[in-house]
């Protein structure tokens, strides 16, 4: 009778979470529409809409959080991104093919480079910013698991900017305990788990021979269309027709108009498009990222995989800082192509959702809010002071939010960490 008790506990519980999964990953045009910045996709600054804490169960105190951060707000990958678009423009101001739009554009360019030069790929104060905020907050929800003289170790890639990133966040934690002991490293020791890609994953989300690159290559082509934005620039054909790529100027104005809500030159280049032109666009960045970091169908789990060695170091981690204690945190700085196969290997909410269509990617996963800048897991772990030591809690979150994982509990948003445990080991030992 009670093991049939217990079946129907579990069933239930199960039930409940389906249905009261948010589908945090669904979106509409009218909510882009609403917040234009959101077709920048992977540009999306950090958003700080952060909800109060649940408060944990009677007597359970937090004890070490384990996380996974993506780096902060940064420039365009590289200066060719900006020089690329501002050469085209020098010349068509020399030749006196510009517009009165296009004109006013190019001086634009000339001020956001002021800035960006010589900082592609890097972070931007905005960057730094964010991430001393998620430390501050962290520090401010958990403050049993930063007391004394505990250890925090921190970790980056070996790129700059999560480097920067680490130093940011570790920096406000000392601030605010100076009797932290804070570890950092960037080591391509730690690669193989940080930002791990087999070469059958690699195969399958390259760009020019993967199994899905000529169906995008078509999804692009039907949602590119250049020539109004192309026309309002320059008022010179011959010029256009010999000097301008239509395509790649609309991509290259579109990756600027983006990330200029990370940077600290206060300029907009929305005027310049339609709000269906950035949705879009926005579109098929989407999709590239679903393709290349998530779940897509016809990937049959080779990306998420990806991310096997990371949740491997979560849970051994964790069992270190339960078994030895005197671990506040473990800190881990990457990308957003590490976080968007984690979120999916996790299950978190339903960010392992599996398609193919590129039309019905956007419905279900949305790449600005898995991954907007400084996108970041943590797992908080708690336990009685006094009381069984094997009683331990866990709470995940995502981007500081509190999230829902496919394991029964009663006590949401807070799971049994043996149940946790069980149900990651499952996915980590599947073939």
């Amino acid at each position: 009778m009670t093991m049939k008790l217990n079946v129907k506990q579990a069933l239930l519980s199960a039930a409940m979470w389906m249905c009261c999964m948010p589908l945090g990953a669904q979106t509409t045009k009218e909510e882009m529409f609403a917040t234009i910045e959101k077709t920048g996709g992977v540009y999306w600054a950090y958003p700080l809409d952060i909800p109060q804490q649940t408060k944990a169960p009677k007597g359970y105190k937090p004890f070490y959080v384990s996380h996974y951060g993506r780096h902060g707000s940064r420039y365009l990958v590289s200066d060719r991104d900006y020089k690329s678009v501002i050469t085209l423009f020098e010349a068509a101001h020399a030749g006196k093919a510009l517009s009165e739009l296009g004109e006013d554009v190019y001086q634009r360019l000339l001020k956001v480079w002021e800035e960006a030069e010589g900082h592609g790929g890097d972070l931007t104060p905005l960057g730094v910013r964010q991430h001393r905020g998620i430390a501050e907050r962290m520090y401010a929800a958990f403050p049993e698991a930063f007391k004394g003289e505990a250890f925090v170790s921190a970790r980056s890639t070996v790129v700059f900017r999560c480097a920067m990133s680490m130093v940011a966040f570790g920096d406000r934690l000392k601030e605010l305990n100076p009797n932290l002991r804070i570890s950092y490293e960037s080591s391509r020791k730690y690669m193989n788990y940080m930002n791990y890609h087999s070469y059958e994953s690699n195969l399958f989300t390259s760009s020019s021979d993967g199994p899905w690159t000529e169906e995008y290559k078509k999804f692009e082509a039907a949602h590119t269309k250049p020539d109004r934005l192309v026309a309002s620039l320059f008022k010179d054909e011959r010029f256009i027709l010999k000097k301008v790529n239509p395509k790649e100027l609309m991509w290259g104005l579109y990756w600027i108009a983006s990330d200029m809500q990370n940077v600290e030159t206060k300029l907009s280049f929305y005027d310049l498009f339609e709000p269906q032109e950035l949705f879009d666009l926005w579109q098929c960045a989407n999709y590239s990222f679903y393709v290349r970091n998530a779940n897509h169908a016809d990937s049959k789990g080779l990306v998420v995989a990806n991310a096997k060695p990371l949740l491997r170091n979560i849970l051994d981690s964790a069992d270190e800082a339960i078994r030895e204690g005197g671990t506040a945190a473990t800190l881990r700085f990457g990308h957003d192509g590490n976080v968007i196969p984690l979120v999916a290997l996790m299950q978190i909410e339903n960010y392992n959702v599996s398609v193919s269509d590129p039309y019905e990617v956007y419905k279900v996963w949305c790449n600005f809010k898995v991954v907007p800048m400084a996108a970041n897991v943590q797992m908080v772990f708690y336990r009685k002071e006094k009381g069984d030591p094997d009683d331990i809690l866990v709470k995940i979150m995502h981007n500081e939010h509190e999230v829902h994982i496919p394991v029964p509990t009663d006590t949401y948003p807070f799971y049994k960490w043996s149940d946790v445990r069980d149900f990651y080991l499952k996915i980590l030992n599947q073939c």
